[in-house]
């Protein structure tokens, strides 16, 4: 089990947080493969943010996969996030967790974190977004946009969503959904400063170009607000 990190970690976290604008979330074994590939080649195209998701594969398979994902996000400077479970964001040395509506509560994966973790959490509604204002999260991903098999039954939200939560967000957020080199543009101008992808990168034939080009659509951004 990893030891809690110091008190300076936090800060940095959450500057590097500020500052992101791709976020990668990729499977332990990404085609069945050897993750560390596919990894590398996000983030030398400029991803700044790689999760770890994986809901098959037995645990000890999740946690070494971890040990991966942890020393190339080391190597990048980018944040290590890990779906849906405190005690394994704990266990392989994560800055964090992102949980979804029906995990473990903000609250929970807080105290079992503590104070420089990173919290993420899934919003999908005006409602949700207002919600996750009072918590203390430090982002949130807002969507789907569009429909998507990563989310199987989840209705799409549409670019309005992100729209209102450029508005009202209260805390960073990473717009997800269907995203990829022919709309990152839209969703853009729709209000989003972050985005956040799955298939766009992963199944790629050159993950690093496309990494490139989804980070091209912020070029009319000067830079990122602190909070939106």
């Amino acid at each position: 089990m990893s030891l809690a990190p110091p008190e300076t970690a936090g800060p940095l976290r959450r500057e590097r947080l500020r500052t992101a604008r791709l976020y990668f979330v990729c499977d332990a074994r990404p085609g069945g493969r050897d993750p560390e590939p596919l990894l590398r080649a996000a983030l030398n195209g400029g991803v700044d943010i790689v999760q770890l998701r994986e809901k098959h594969l037995p645990r000890r398979e999740i946690e070494l996969a971890a040990l991966t994902f942890r020393r190339l996000c080391d190597t990048y400077s980018a944040l290590f996030i890990v779906n849906d479970d405190p005690q394994l964001a704990w266990t392989c040395g994560a800055d964090g967790v992102h949980v979804g509506q029906e995990d473990a509560s903000v609250a929970e994966a807080r105290e079992a974190l503590g104070p420089e973790a990173i919290i993420g959490l899934s919003t999908h509604s005006e409602e949700q977004i207002a919600a996750a204002n009072e918590q203390s999260v430090d982002y949130m991903s807002v969507g789907p946009i569009w429909e998507t098999p990563t989310k199987k039954g989840r209705p799409a939200v549409g670019l309005e969503l992100i729209s209102h939560a450029a508005e009202s967000a209260a805390h960073p957020f990473f717009a997800i959904g269907g995203i990829d080199t022919s709309n990152a543009e839209d969703v853009v101008r729709a209000g989003a400063t972050r985005l956040c992808v799955v298939r766009a990168i992963r199944d790629a034939e050159d993950p690093a170009a496309v990494a490139q080009r989804l980070r091209s659509a912020f070029a009319e951004i000067d830079e990122v607000p602190p909070g939106g």
